[in-house]
Formats: structure tokens, C-alpha cells, sequence
């Protein structure tokens, strides 16, 4: 059962990871209206008859999202009972099923009543909170064999204020990453990093502020990350899930800066746009799993 578990748990995962990238296709494609204003049918017909490449796009995404949601539902149950007795498990397990939830209704009332680009950018930082949720139960679940143990790790003041500050930093820049998507502001400047319309004035409407600031946003975890992961290989080199952790984390953030760029240089290239949003998910789930590491810590203290 419990190797069963295992890889329900990682399959979960994936189609959590395809709930989003499938979700930033949708935006990139402008298909959100794919299927009119009907929901969860498709232009109020089980089979549709009008094929559009929009429609494709919108009723996959919603089929993936809704055999996704089952799984993740399904997961949160197995975990409890077979892991249950675990510190972690029972909040992870409603935490990743309610947002999953938050976020099809969002996208649902998307649909048929429409929202703002400012609320429609919370939908990929909701369905992210999710994802985080399904990978740490995965981790939690390999974890019980001790063979994928990390709770004698030590970690100090310092790198825990950093932990938790960056984390919830890096979800105001996954924020306004989706608000330049949702407010179609990703050309608005088509030079990087900076935005030669502006210069050397400030942005002067909404589209180049939200641009500039997810750029300047961006450009500061960049550092942030760097400066960990200095700090990570100086002091950390015995404990190597930290030591590790934030060299992959650097690396992810790297990846994602250079996307960034590409997407730019590429003027929208379509593929560069998905591995953008697929850095970013890795990125957080790593920084999530430092923040389960740094709540061991405080708690063993």
C-alpha cells in the first residue's frame, strides 16, 4: 500500500504541475473564452460541435483540472489515514484540496460573470499554493521510510528569517509575473531589462509600470536567492538538503530570469512562456519545502 501511495503522490504532483502550465497556455492563448460563457460545459453542449483551436485549449484544461482536482482529493484522503499520524499531514492535506477548489471557482466565475485582470492574476499564485501542498505530502510520504529524512537538519535564526521572507516575496513576484500576463503588458516594453520607452523617464501608463515593476521585482530575488546561496555553500556545506536546495533554487531562478528575457526577445515565443511558468513552480515548491525544514527547526528547539 505504501509503495502505491508513492506513486499516486508523484503522479499527483505531475498532473498538479499540468494543471499549471495548462492553465498559463490558456492565458498565453488568450483561450479563456474558448468555450463562451458556459461552465463547466463547453458553449452549453456536453460534445461541441464548433471546434476552435481556443475551445481545445479551454475544455483540456478544464478536464485536466477537474481529473486533477479528484486525484488531489483522493490523495488528501490516503495521506491521512495512512500518514496521518504525521505533524504535517492533515493541514497540507485540506490546504491542497481547498485552494484547488479556490482556484476552479475563481476560473469559473471567470467565465461566466468576468473579473479584472487584478483578480485574475491570483488564480496561478492560488493554484500554486496547491501544488506546494500535493509536493510536500509527496515528501512527507517518501519521508517514512527514512530513506528521505531531513529532521535532524539544523537551521539558524538567520537563514530561517530569510526562508520565510523570501517565500512570501517570491509570491509578490509570481503575482505580478501573472498581472503582466492577465493585463497583456508582456511587449509593452521590447527591450530588456530596461524598457527603452521609458528612458530615462519613468514608465508612463499602467502597462509599463506593470512591466517594470514585475522586471525590478524579479531582478531583486534574483539577488536575494544569490546571496543565499552564498551564504547556503559557506556556512551549510555539511547539511546538504540546504546546500543542495539553494544551489537548485539559484539555478531555477537563473533559468527563470533568462526565460524572462527570451520571452521578450522572442517577442511571445510560446514554449519559452510555459518553461517560464514551469521554473517559477519549481522554484516555489522548493522554497516551500524550506519553510516544512524551518518549522521542524523552530519546533525542535
Amino acid at each position: 500500500m505504501r509503495r502505491s501511495l508513492k506513486w499516486f503522490a508523484v503522479a499527483t504532483t505531475i498532473a498538479m504541475i499540468f494543471i499549471l502550465i495548462g492553465g498559463a497556455l490558456v492565458t498565453k492563448t488568450g483561450s479563456g473564452a474558448g468555450c463562451g460563457k458556459s461552465w463547466p460545459l463547453c458553449n452549453g453542449q456536453v460534445l461541441p460541435t464548433h471546434i476552435t483551436p481556443e475551445l481545445v485549449i479551454e475544455l483540456a484544461h478544464r478536464l485536466v483540472s477537474g481529473a486533477g482536482g479528484f486525484m488531489v482529493l483522493a490523495l488528501s484522503i490516503w495521506s491521512w489515514k495512512a500518514i496521518g499520524h504525521i505533524r504535517e499531514t492533515k493541514f497540507l492535506s485540506i490546504l491542497s484540496f481547498f485552494f484547488l477548489l479556490l482556484q476552479a471557482l475563481i476560473g469559473a466565475a471567470a467565465v461566466k460573470w468576468g473579473q479584472s485582470s487584478f483578480v485574475l492574476a491570483l488564480h496561478f499564485g492560488i493554484s500554486l499554493v496547491s501544488f506546494a501542498a500535493v509536493f510536500l505530502l509527496t515528501i512527507l510520504i517518501f519521508e517514512v521510510d527514512k530513506k528521505f529524512d531531513a529532521d535532524k537538519l539544523v537551521i539558524d535564526s538567520r537563514m530561517g528569517r530569510h526562508i520565510v521572507l523570501l517565500s512570501i516575496y517570491s509570491y509578490i513576484v509570481i503575482y505580478t509575473g501573472a498581472l503582466v500576463r492577465h493585463t497583456k503588458s508582456s511587449l509593452v516594453c521590447k527591450d530588456w531589462p530596461l524598457c527603452v520607452n521609458t528612458s530615462p523617464a519613468l514608465p508612463s501608463n499602467m502597462y509599463e509600470w506593470v512591466q517594470m515593476g514585475h522586471r525590478m521585482a524579479a531582478g531583486l530575488i534574483f539577488i536575494w536567492i544569490g546571496y543565499i546561496t552564498y551564504l547556503a555553500v559557506k556556512k551549510y556545506r555539511d547539511q546538504k538538503v540546504l546546500y543542495w536546495g539553494w544551489i537548485i533554487s539559484f539555478i531555477l531562478v537563473t533559468l527563470q530570469v533568462l526565460a524572462g528575457a527570451f520571452i521578450i526577445f522572442s517577442r511571445l515565443n510560446l514554449y519559452i512562456a510555459l518553461l517560464h511558468a514551469f521554473f517559477i513552480t519549481c522554484l516555489f515548491g522548493v522554497l516551500s519545502y524550506f519553510l516544512l525544514l524551518y518549522s521542524r527547526t523552530k519546533r525542535n528547539i
